[in-house]
């Protein structure tokens, strides 16, 4: 961290705050313990929470355009992250003191609503913290240190208290409520240093009147500029497919997994791979993005993500069918843990960095605005689909097969536009 300015690295430290969200409450602690107890014989709870993943993430969708023209006016940025941030913790905690599935599901629908928005706006953050030169380094950064902090200190002290929590009096479901705790409390106290140190210097004067007017007229303004040029439409177009597939198996893997019978524990000791090999690989990226174009970097995580749907709808396939056991599908879901390490962190910085690269730093937040609907909406139709397949086929296996399909049009789309790209990057 020593070769980052006090900005980049309060920057970068929020990903070490936020990921813990990410790992407990979206990927793998939260979603294993609600699908094993939401629903019913007709109606599995893997398929109520890809119903809630979609729910947040139309919400977020279609509130992030206003957002972000909000907050590009000076003063507003900060302030609303301020209150965002907040409400996500309050809500987070909220998860930890009900009982009913219902009220679990209606609690991480808020929660993740909010964890949501403060990505937006802290992702709008990063032409205020650094170059246009060094944004694929910081970007990359973020994701690495989010992945060995946020995601891996919190994720070991839940698996110990879920493995061991037993010999001291804490059962199940005590484990789960206080592994929630400390996600609302880890990410409330290390979001400090983005709040004390990072500041929003290019944004617009606030209007003296209309500010609700003024902010859709910007909207509308944006949306045309975002069209008009072809390179920045074409990379937003590809980026909602593939990061659609991306998104989908961060949020359906331990669900996925507990469809078709693969053991908790596991499953979560995967997980935790994940996030251990994401570190160093999503420095890699980082690296990797001084010596060769963002364009080719996203394109080889794409072909790595292809090949994963593939190997877990042969590990779904194969025990539906009775090719094999649990045994040899758990050993398939770590290796497929490892393979998404490797480009999880990697894709999500690169992109993020590549569409600051494109946009006027003045108006980010109006821009990330909409690369928020992009990115929320995408991650709509991955759990959309696995839950239709899965309530037509009965089949988990045919559910994550379907996920090939966005991450194979995102490529198409990208690499249409690879020329113009590149000669936008070299203006």
């Amino acid at each position: 961290m020593k070769n980052f300015t006090k900005e980049e690295r309060s920057w970068i430290f929020y990903d070490w705050a936020n990921s813990v969200f990410a790992t407990i409450m979206v990927a793998a602690v939260f979603p294993t313990f609600f699908v094993g107890i939401a629903g019913g014989e007709d109606t599995p709870g893997s398929m109520w929470w890809a119903i809630g993943i979609v729910v947040a993430r139309v919400t977020v969708g279609l509130a992030a355009p206003f957002i972000g023209a909000l907050i590009d006016y000076k003063g507003y940025k900060k302030r609303m992250f301020i209150v965002f941030l907040a409400c996500g913790g309050i809500f987070t905690l909220f998860t930890a003191f009900v009982s009913e599935w219902q009220m679990l599901l209606l609690g991480y629908i808020l929660a993740n609503i909010f964890y949501s928005v403060c990505n937006q706006i802290y992702d709008s953050f990063l032409p205020d913290v650094t170059t246009n030169d060094r944004m694929d380094v910081v970007s990359a950064a973020g994701f690495g240190y989010g992945y060995i902090g946020g995601s891996t200190i919190p994720f070991i002290i839940s698996i110990i208290l879920i493995l061991f929590g037993e010999n001291v009096g804490i059962d199940a479901v005590l484990a789960v409520r206080l592994s929630v705790i400390l996600t609302a409390v880890w990410w409330m106290i290390f979001s400090i240093p983005i709040i004390k140190n990072v500041h929003h210097k290019y944004g617009k004067d606030k209007p003296e009147k209309g500010l609700f007017v003024e902010s859709f007229k910007a909207i509308i303004s944006t949306a045309k500029k975002i069209i008009a040029n072809k390179p920045v439409f074409a990379f937003i177009i590809a980026y909602f497919f593939y990061i659609d597939g991306v998104g989908t198996v961060i949020n359906m893997a331990t669900a996925y997994g507990a469809e078709l019978g693969l053991g908790t524990t596991g499953m979560i000791g995967a997980l935790f791979v994940t996030q251990v090999v994401a570190f160093p690989f999503s420095l890699l990226f980082g690296k990797l993005s001084r010596r060769t174009n963002p364009v080719n970097l996203i394109t080889a995580a794409i072909v790595i993500y292809f090949c994963i749907c593939v190997v877990g709808f042969i590990m779904g396939f194969g025990l539906e069918e009775n090719f094999f056991g649990v045994e040899t599908a758990t050993v398939l879901f770590w290796i497929l843990a490892f393979m998404v390490g490797t480009v999880q962190g990697g894709i999500q910085a690169i992109s993020r960095s590549t569409y600051s690269r494109l946009i006027p730093a003045e108006q980010s937040g109006e821009y990330f605005g909409f690369f928020e609907i992009f990115g929320r909406f995408s991650a709509i139709l991955g759990p959309a689909l696995y839950a239709i397949m899965l309530n037509v086929t009965g089949r988990a296996s045919f559910s994550i097969l379907s996920v090939v399909a966005v991450f194979l049009v995102g490529l198409i789309i990208l690499s249409s536009a690879r020329k113009s790209l590149i000669a936008q990057f070299n203006a």
